[in-house]
């Protein structure tokens, strides 16, 4: 049984940071994909960042060189860390696996979600 459990969101104000963990339980946390996507109310699910077995990583254009994704793969936890906050990054963010490799950040290639944790920016 693959879990995905998010922490660290909170209410923060812009220019701020945050970092938001991911720990994995059931999920063979060194293969695949992981990523991490967010949704605002009224809007689709956006991936933001994508990290591959071998460590790589891909990011969306509107987050990149302010979110940062990494992994600890003895902690079977995996990280963003975002800065210089903007109201615009006001959502829920959601954690999401893919065993298999291939790193696209659309929705409808991952099989695990978190439940989300919010993050808000005043």
């Amino acid at each position: 049984h693959v879990q995905l459990v998010e922490s660290g969101g909170d209410s923060v104000q812009a220019g701020g940071s945050l970092r938001l963990s991911c720990a994995a339980s059931g999920y063979d946390f060194s293969g695949g994909c992981m990523a991490w996507f967010r949704q605002a109310p009224g809007k689709e699910r956006e991936g933001v960042a994508g990290i591959r077995r071998d460590g790589t990583t891909t990011y969306a254009d509107s987050v990149k060189g302010r979110f940062t994704i990494s992994k600890d793969n003895a902690k079977n936890t995996l990280y963003l860390q975002i800065n210089s906050l903007k109201p615009e990054d006001t959502a829920m963010y959601y954690c999401a696996a893919r065993p298999v490799a291939g790193c696209l950040l659309h929705a409808s290639w991952y099989n695990y979600w978190g439940q989300g944790t919010q993050v808000t920016v005043s």
